[in-house]
């Protein structure tokens, strides 16, 4: 049902309603007013007989002849006019005029005008106290009025009520119709205007002038935000799906040589049941380290694709210190022979999400662990340095192993890119790059301070905790759909 039909069937709903709720409102005015017109009458008539009416008590109290009292009865009658009179004494009753049958039984008393119902009539009564002749001698004097007068004139009022009330029903509804419908024309603009919009043929979006009609400009408004939101949606929805795509792509690439590692030494051990034992211990061997491996890239590949799908309303201010710290005490629980040492004063907080925080300095202390022993097969030694530079917190990795060649510091970030002797992944830099991009950062390769070793070098923009999280995320975040040597990865690589 349109809005402009509710529109008018709920005036023409309303209005007769209003219009019976006035009129019964206006007859109680009416027959008040009525009321106190013959009220006012009586109050007059009593005032004007009471004089006649003592007069025939005296009369009647002092045995006068009949024709003396006939007399004083018919003046008392006269003088009341249209108003009935009732004489009540001690011994006879006088009654002239319309009022009411005399077995019609009569109030107590009635000072006031009050109103009496009797065979299907309706008069309005009044009573005075009046004495005449010898002490003791005392009566009533009644005046009646009948209502028919007034009862004919409610119900003309009442007739014409419910005639206009009848009348209002189609004629308010009609004209409710004719103007909701031309008030309702801007939003029949704004219907026809979004129902042309279909995202699977046009990038055009609704288009709105204003029609000074806050609803429907509220309703616009609100309209051209949700197809907004609607269109951030869908592209993150075909991130999402290209992602899922890249994801299963590269993991069915880079599992392959692994797997088939594995199904080699598998086939070896089954054709060779009786393998001496230095041989079957080197096939475990590949087969643990190709397991650790395969479980690494997994996990890397995870995180990856929960950094590309993560949203803003999941970062928050993060001290740096405590996250550096969780990590290294980590790190010392898992490599207790390694001497990691760590400079991090409390205080430095970004706004970051601090699972990907976490990650970053997970993956960089590994890097670190794995790679920087010596030669000789001395624990490794790493170094975390965390200070504040202006606006930004520096973060510093350092390890004393063999260090990585300037012509090799460009490619270090790249997806899968590994030493041929390493057992990493190859994704756990490109990991840190992921991160550190999401958090509009910047890593690089550094030349260490002195001999051999590897510095890695982060620095994070220093947040006072109020800024909104859409700060906090790049517009684009495809690490798992790019591959390497392109845009997301170059981004960390020019400042190296």
């Amino acid at each position: 049902m349109r809005l402009s039909t509710r529109i008018a069937l709920a005036v023409g709903a309303t209005v007769p309603v209003l219009v019976l709720a006035t009129g019964w409102l206006l007859l109680r005015l009416v027959a008040a007013d009525l009321h106190d017109q013959q009220d006012a009458h009586l109050r007059q008539s009593a005032a004007a007989v009471a004089k006649d009416a003592r007069g025939l008590l005296r009369a009647s109290a002092a045995d006068r002849s009949a024709a003396v009292e006939q007399a004083r009865e018919r003046r008392l009658f006269t003088s009341a006019l249209d108003v009935g009179v009732r004489l009540t004494g001690p011994e006879e009753t006088f009654m002239g005029g319309p009022q009411p049958a005399q077995g019609v039984p009569l109030p107590a008393s009635a000072p006031v005008p009050v109103t009496l119902r009797a065979d299907g009539d309706t008069w309005r009564v009044l009573s005075k106290r009046v004495s005449g002749g010898p002490p003791g001698v005392r009566g009533t004097l009644w005046l009646f009025a009948p209502d028919t007068a007034g009862a004919t004139q409610l119900r003309l009022v009442r007739r014409r009520v419910v005639t206009v009330a009848l009348l209002a029903a189609p004629l308010s509804g009609l004209l409710a119709g004719a103007v909701a419908g031309r008030a309702s024309r801007p939003l029949r603009r704004l219907r026809d205007s979004a129902s042309g919009l279909d995202p699977r043929t046009t990038s055009a979006r609704l288009d709105h002038a204003p029609a000074r009609i806050a609803e429907v400009d509220d309703l616009a408004h609100t309209l051209q935000t949700v197809l907004s939101r609607y269109d951030e949606q869908a592209a993150r929805t075909e991130e999402a799906l290209a992602t899922a795509r890249s994801f299963a792509s590269a993991a069915a690439h880079e599992l392959r040589t692994p797997l088939m590692s594995m199904q080699t030494n598998l086939e070896i051990l089954t054709e060779h049941p009786h393998l001496p034992g230095p041989d079957r211990d080197d096939v475990l061997g590949d087969l643990r380290s190709e397991h650790a491996r395969l479980l690494g890239l997994l996990v890397m590949l995870r995180e990856l694709g929960r950094g590309d799908l993560v949203e803003a309303d999941a970062f928050g201010p993060v001290d740096l210190a405590d996250v550096v710290e969780a990590s290294v005490r980590e790190q010392r629980r898992r490599h207790p022979r390694a001497r990691i040492t760590s400079d991090c004063p409390p205080g430095l907080c970004v706004y970051g999400w601090e699972p990907g925080l976490r990650t970053v300095l997970d993956n960089l202390l590994t890097n670190a662990l794995v790679h920087g022993g010596g030669a000789d097969g001395r624990p490794a030694h790493v170094d975390v340095t965390l200070r504040a530079n202006s606006d930004n917190a520096v973060l510093t990795v350092d390890d004393q192993g063999p260090g990585i060649a300037p012509q090799r510091r460009a490619t270090v970030f790249e997806r899968f890119e590994r030493r041929p002797d390493s057992p990493g992944s190859g994704l756990g830099l490109t990991l840190v790059a992921q991160q550190i991009d999401l958090h509009r950062g910047r890593v690089r390769i550094a030349e260490p301070p002195a001999g051999p070793g590897t510095r890695i070098e982060v620095v994070l923009p220093l947040r006072d905790g109020t800024a909104g999280p859409e700060a906090a995320l790049p517009s684009q975040r495809n690490w798992v759909i790019t591959t390497a040597g392109v845009r997301p990865q170059e981004f960390h690589k020019e400042d190296s």
